[in-house]
């Protein structure tokens, strides 16, 4: 029987091996999901919903010591030069998800709360990568896996995903945790780049298929040009005639004004760092394509209504020939913390683009 100073140790953060503190899952499948469905309701008193918020984010960095544990596992297996990065599902961002899909996922079923990424040189290394995974001893229980560079998604996205289910014979306390592995070439890591990128630009959500459906069509059909370069599969609904499909790519960038666009994003990022910007909490970004310039206007969190009456002008005003967005600083923050070599990236995406779309 479990005496009560055991049960308060257990609720307590574990130490790794140079003192780092490791948060320990505090409850059973069925709290954390009555947790995130009080949070998507949002129905409950202030104590309430703070609770619930504990109760989710303890499941959240519960994840914590099974991802470092599977990231320097991916660092061992994957080939020199390779780019590793490792994040934790942000909690609007697993809302959001359990949100779009509340009637076949619960918190407790989802698979990629925590997750690692490798950046590799082409889909040659990814297949070997994956190869390495299979032939490997380690004890965690493989769970399922995603290959969607064979089976593209139809947003276009293309990579390779790995589901693990974290086990120790030694330490049972974070058995059956889920962490997802995420495998890339540099070509396929460059389309998810410009998607997250120009999504927080345009204020959708293009990566969940959200938005503008002209860029979200534009976006697949630069995903299939990408995976002939790799003689991978195409996107299903996108042109099988290269010819085409250059063509389709050209003629909707222009009218997109994708380099516009995506230079705008950069001179946000840039902007975002200068001092004059260091106490914002929203950004209103204005691309004016007649003059080829940003402009960009910094707001603290009490002047948003303020910020919303000059966005609503500044759509008026470049309706035609622009492009405005009202963007929080955290979600260019995300930006960049998820994608540390986002300007590399990004100089890669535009090279292959105007590459694939030559007449």
């Amino acid at each position: 029987m479990t005496s009560p100073a055991e049960a308060r140790i257990a609720t307590l953060p574990a130490l790794g091996r140079w003192g780092v503190a490791w948060t320990r899952p505090q409850h059973k499948a069925e709290v954390y999901n009555a947790a995130a469905n009080r949070l998507l309701s949002e129905t409950g008193t202030f104590d309430e919903v703070e609770v619930a918020q504990d109760i989710v984010n303890n499941f959240r960095s519960s994840h914590s010591y099974p991802l470092n544990t599977f990231q320097v596992g991916l660092r061992r297996l994957a080939p020199h030069g390779a780019v590793i990065a490792q994040r934790l599902k942000r909690l609007p961002s697993i809302l959001a998800k359990l949100e779009l899909r509340q009637d076949t996922m619960k918190l407790s079923q989802m698979q990629d709360i925590g997750g690692c990424r490798a950046i590799l040189q082409s889909v040659t290394s990814v297949r070997a990568v994956r190869e390495a995974y299979r032939r490997s001893e380690m004890k965690h229980h493989f769970q399922n896996e995603k290959d969607y560079i064979a089976d593209p998604r139809e947003s276009g996205y293309r990579g390779m995903h790995l589901v693990y289910r974290y086990f120790s014979d030694k330490n049972k306390t974070w058995n059956g945790l889920k962490i997802e592995i995420q495998l890339r070439s540099q070509i396929q890591h460059a389309w998810a780049t410009a998607v997250e990128s120009i999504g927080t630009f345009l204020g959708k959500a293009l990566k969940s298929s959200q938005g503008d459906k002209e860029w979200l069509e534009w976006l697949k059909l630069v995903s299939s040009a990408f995976a002939l370069i790799e003689r991978s599969p195409l996107v299903p609904g996108t042109p099988t005639n290269q010819k085409a499909l250059r063509r389709a790519i050209r003629e909707t960038a222009g009218r997109l004004r994708v380099y516009q666009t995506l230079a705008g994003v950069r001179s946000a990022l840039d902007m975002r760092d200068a001092p004059t910007h260091a106490k914002a909490d929203y950004f209103l970004m204005m691309l004016d394509y007649r003059q080829n310039r940003l402009r960009v206007r910094g707001f603290r969190r009490q002047e948003m209504e303020r910020a919303q009456q000059e966005y609503l002008e500044a759509e008026r005003e470049l309706a035609a020939d622009g492009a405005a967005v009202l963007v929080s600083v955290s979600s260019m923050d995300q930006l960049k913390r998820a994608y540390p070599n986002f300007y590399q990236d990004t100089d890669l995406f535009v090279s292959l683009v105007r590459r694939v779309s030559r007449p």
